[in-house]
């Protein structure tokens, strides 16, 4: 099985750019499965709506996961419980949560769970996400034949370490949240893939995908200053490829990354 994952869309440009390269992606590299982070997609660069769920599947998407912004877009709540191709971080607290922390979806007579979990370390307080994916497994693991795994947290360690606790258990775990492709895509001891994070899609002229001379007058000033998402300039599509064995475990992970220092050549 070869899954196709992008990070996080930002923005309107981010949308663009997903909708520009993922065909391009998927004709190259012949996914059988592809999901994209769509936490940020929105014009503002906070959660998602309708319109641009519609867009970022129609590129040819077949799972959307999400993060710490999921409720930033009210919207949301109007369909998320219609859709089993959006998920949340399963260790959302509280027992009504809208929509659900993971989905399994049927991929050449095999059957892959994709789920999203959010970290804890310097982000909003959740529950526990070691204890939370620990119940999940229990409960999936006689019917999904792969387990894939965003994990949406903002320091390595707190990837590192559930990437290792998770070894051998799922197939994939990949990092979102950060923005910025880190260089440590392996395949783990016992079999599983994992990066710690895999980057964004949208503005490549920006701080994290937001215009940088608002950031950079914060950092001068230490003075609140509003974040805008940059909506002009050149883009950025960031992600991995991941092979997986019938067995489940990892044969290999490869990065993507287009931008104008590393154009396309495929």
């Amino acid at each position: 099985m070869r899954i196709l994952f992008l990070g996080d869309v930002v923005g309107n440009l981010g949308v663009e750019m997903v909708s520009k390269y993922l065909p391009i992606l998927k004709r190259d590299y012949k996914p059988q499965v592809t999901i994209v982070n769509g936490e940020n997609s929105t014009s503002f660069g906070r959660g998602i709506n309708k319109k641009v769920y519609k867009q970022i599947m129609s590129a040819g998407t077949d799972v959307i996961t999400l993060g710490n912004h999921a409720w930033n877009n009210e919207e949301i709540f109007d369909f998320i419980d219609d859709t089993k191709k959006l998920v949340r971080p399963l260790n959302y607290p509280g027992k009504d949560v809208p929509g659900s922390g993971y989905t399994i979806i049927n991929v050449n007579n095999k059957k892959l769970a994709v789920v999203n979990l959010q970290g804890r370390i310097f982000i909003d307080p959740i529950d526990d996400p070691f204890q939370k994916i620990d119940e999940l497994i229990s409960e999936i693991k006689k019917e999904a034949d792969a387990i894939f795994v965003d994990f949406h947290a903002e320091t390595t360690s707190e990837k590192k370490a559930m990437g290792m606790y998770l070894d051998g258990q799922i197939s994939a775990i990949v990092g979102t949240h950060t923005h910025v492709q880190t260089n440590d895509d392996q395949i783990l001891k016992n079999g599983t893939a994992f990066i710690s994070d895999v980057g964004m899609c949208g503005p490549f002229d920006s701080v994290l995908g937001m215009k940088y001379e608002n950031i950079i007058h914060r950092f001068i000033t230490q003075r609140p200053t509003r974040f805008e998402v940059e909506e002009k300039g050149r883009g950025i599509v960031s992600g991995c490829v991941i092979d997986l064995r019938d067995d489940g475990t990892a044969r290999s992970i490869e990065k993507i990354l287009i931008d104008p220092n590393h154009p396309y050549k495929g």
